[in-house]
């Protein structure tokens, strides 16, 4: 009799546990329909094949501040490698302490967005690198002043001969740029929980992560977060129920100062939701500071079946098992000046 029962557990947990394995596997599947995992290598940019010296320089100039006025700021200022790509301040602080008017975008896997910035402006890496450089409110240089600085040091002329040995004259704004887009694209944080579970270990979340993955599919997240980026790859409105605070949307317009379209007001690039706990504060406007916060916003605005604080709490633990892999980056040491670099400029 003992054995009878004893072989009637064993069944019975082999069962309860295979319907787990195949609850979890189709999950697996209808979450492979809307995302897609991180490669572990960036793709191919068009018109832009890298190379190890175009990389190296990359490097250098993503961390150089002197291509700013000041010589204070550089790319990694506002899109800091060791905080999630992004800068921890609501819009972020530039020349003379200027704030920007917008959150700084997090650079990690931003190879994979349609376009760059919010507004979605920059159709590359390489056109978005020449913005800041020349903004008011960020770097506040020139294209004519960041050449004569790298031309002004005999190590950075013999780094962009290499990187670009077609060129007759290498060290020009655009090479700049593109050499700091073959580093960005490198950026990349593949091996997350979420990716494992994408490939097929349904072991990897956990029973509240999966309840958190099915709302996030069933609410209609996934329709403007979905792909490989979780984001990043079309434009929407801002408040389709209910538009959010002033406080939280204030008055951008988005992507209607590119394209001066009415349908396009107050519509903005999705964002990535990949490593999403690492880039606080969230929105366009950087106002929302916990992801609780930015998920119960979107609730309330987007979806038409808001979402109950249970399952906020499930969306939540969801989204912290897309932290994958951060790069690591080990600071440079830069060419040195010359009497002929220029100096420092706070006007």
């Amino acid at each position: 009799m003992k054995k009878l029962i004893t072989c009637g557990v064993i069944m019975l947990s082999l069962i309860l546990a295979a319907g787990f394995s195949l609850a979890g596997d189709s999950l697996v599947s209808e979450a492979n329909e809307y995302f897609k995992p991180i490669p572990a290598q960036p793709p191919a940019l068009k018109g832009n094949p890298a190379s190890p010296a175009k990389l190296e320089l990359g490097k250098l100039l993503y961390f150089e501040p002197r291509l700013s006025r000041s010589c204070l700021i550089s790319c990694n200022t506002c899109h800091n490698v060791g905080l999630g790509g992004a800068d921890f301040q609501e819009t972020s602080t530039g020349h003379g302490w200027r704030q920007g008017p917008r959150n700084a975008p997090t650079v990690l896997n931003s190879v994979y967005n349609v376009a760059q910035f919010w507004d979605g402006r920059a159709k590359d890496l390489a056109d978005q690198a020449k913005g800041p450089v020349q903004a008011s409110v960020e770097m506040n240089n020139t294209p004519k002043e960041v050449v004569k600085t790298l031309k002004s040091m005999p190590e950075y002329i013999a780094l962009f001969k290499k990187a670009f040995p077609g060129d007759k004259d290498p060290v020009t704004f655009d090479n700049m740029a593109k050499a700091i887009e073959v580093f960005e694209a490198t950026l990349v944080t593949p091996d997350s929980r979420f990716d494992k579970f994408l490939k097929g270990d349904a072991a990897a979340l956990n029973e509240q992560e999966k309840r958190g993955l099915k709302a996030f599919i069933e609410k209609g997240c996934a329709d403007c977060h979905g792909g490989i980026n979780m984001g990043g790859d079309d434009y929407y409105t801002f408040g389709v129920v209910k538009k959010p605070s002033l406080g939280i949307s204030g008055e951008d317009k988005g992507r209607y100062k590119v394209t001066k379209a009415a349908q396009d007001e107050f519509a903005f690039k999705s964002p990535s939701l990949r490593n999403i706990e690492l880039t606080p504060p969230y929105f366009h406007s950087g106002k929302v500071w916990t992801l609780k916060a930015a998920v119960m916003t979107m609730s309330s605005a987007q979806l038409e079946s808001v979402l109950s604080k249970k399952e906020i709490a499930d969306v939540v633990a969801f989204l912290r098992t897309t932290t994958g892999r951060q790069p690591k980056i080990e600071h440079p040491i830069f060419p040195k000046p010359t009497d002929a670099t220029p100096h420092p400029r706070l006007d």
